[in-house]
């Protein structure tokens, strides 16, 4: 292992959000091309592709404040994916639901992440700060 290596972190929000993207795009691709299934892949390509951007936007953050606020953004959008996609599974506007189970599953991790972030930024936030 390199020295660049050893400082990656274990664990990479922004990775696991690309690889998250790219999986709501290869679904999307794949639903039912009726009028409902452009509109739901519509939808869902939005909102699941949406937390890449949002969760970038926070870690540039001008202040604790505006980190928990585009983090909130980003799990809205992470709320709303799971929505379309339990929509696309109960038509079904795939051949194969269970495409979609691990995509399922995903976006609850997600969506905890995210909750778990938020959070966590409150609680420093509201921590007296050293002079």
């Amino acid at each position: 292992m390199n020295a660049k290596e050893s400082r990656k972190p274990k664990y990479d929000l922004e990775e696991r959000l690309l690889d998250y993207a790219a999986s709501i795009i290869l679904f999307t691709e794949g639903m039912l091309k009726t009028e409902a299934g452009r509109h739901i892949a519509g939808q869902l390509l939005r909102s699941g592709t949406a937390p890449l951007g949002h969760q970038g936007e926070a870690v540039s953050a001008e202040s604790p404040k505006d980190f928990i606020h585009k983090m909130k953004v980003g799990l809205k959008e992470l709320r709303e994916s799971l929505r379309w996609l339990k929509l696309s599974v109960r038509v079904p506007l795939v051949k194969n639901t269970d495409t979609a189970l691990p995509v399922l599953d995903e976006t609850e991790q997600l969506i905890r992440i995210f909750v778990a972030s938020i959070r966590t930024a409150k609680s420093n936030s509201l921590r007296p700060r050293d002079p």
